[in-house]
């Protein structure tokens, strides 16, 4: 990271990040050519952070993901623009985060009901979860297990 005073390492504020974010950006690049779709998320973080999204059985992201899985994600909160009499020195306050990891589709019943659960934690439901065999055989679940993560803040 080129500016080290903004970089975030604490461990509970890159978490807050993750609980804050409403959305997960994933880039995927295949031939020189770059594709970013916004996912609904959910996460487990102990030894290791791993994200978890959903998606129809069919469709770009997974084409794209079977020639190149390695992927980059994002995530932003606590935006502000910070205004001034400049036109130069306008800025925006902001928190991120970005990553590196590997995306593959979970084929197991009993973690694929793990990471839909995890999405509904991520968005606060507090319900019974419970999944259909209808709705389980036609999502799917995408497990992204974090290999690189860098936090951001500018204030």
């Amino acid at each position: 990271m080129r500016k080290k005073d903004r970089e975030i390492k604490d461990t509970k504020e890159l978490e807050e990040i993750l609980q804050k974010a409403d959305v997960c950006r994933i880039a995927f690049a295949v031939d020189g050519t770059p594709y970013i779709v916004t996912m609904n998320f959910g996460y487990i973080w102990k030894d290791r952070l791993t994200l978890y999204c959903h998606c129809a059985k069919e469709g770009k992201k997974l084409e794209l993901m079977k020639q190149n899985n390695t992927v980059c994600f994002e995530m932003d909160i606590d935006h502000e623009i910070v205004r001034a009499e400049n036109a130069c020195d306008w800025g925006m306050k902001y928190r991120s985060i970005v990553g590196f990891g590997l995306l593959e589709s979970v084929t197991d019943e009993n973690e694929k009901k793990k990471g839909l659960d995890c999405i509904m934690d991520h968005y606060r439901f507090n319900g019974k979860k419970e999944y259909s065999e209808k709705v389980l055989n036609m999502t799917e679940i995408l497990q992204l297990t974090v290999t690189e993560l860098t936090g951001k803040k500018k204030n």
